[in-house]
């Protein structure tokens, strides 16, 4: 459930706010003159967006050098059965 409170609740009700961020682990949208403010979340909580936005930008910058790479006319392709042989000389190597 989403909770919305008003700033004042902040300072008025900070208790409240701090049981359902941290006990209830739930962000708290605080509004000042009925617009959104800010958002009040547990550091574990803010932790694990900012972990998930770093994987997916990673993801997103490897997918972008993927599709550079592919319009590439220089780039190399192997086949199947390229590769299959490059990977086996490796491990026949170790």
């Amino acid at each position: 459930m989403i909770n919305i409170r008003p700033v004042s609740d902040l300072r008025n009700k900070y208790p409240e706010i701090e049981d359902l961020v941290l006990r209830e682990d739930e962000a708290v949208y605080l509004t000042k003159n009925g617009y959104g403010s800010m958002v009040v979340m547990s550091l574990e909580k803010y932790s694990k967006l900012m972990d998930n936005m770093e994987y997916e930008g990673y993801i997103e910058n490897e997918l972008d050098e993927a599709d550079r790479e592919a319009e590439d006319p220089n780039a190399k392709y192997y086949t199947h059965e390229e590769m299959k042989k490059m990977a086996r000389r490796i491990i026949d190597e170790e």
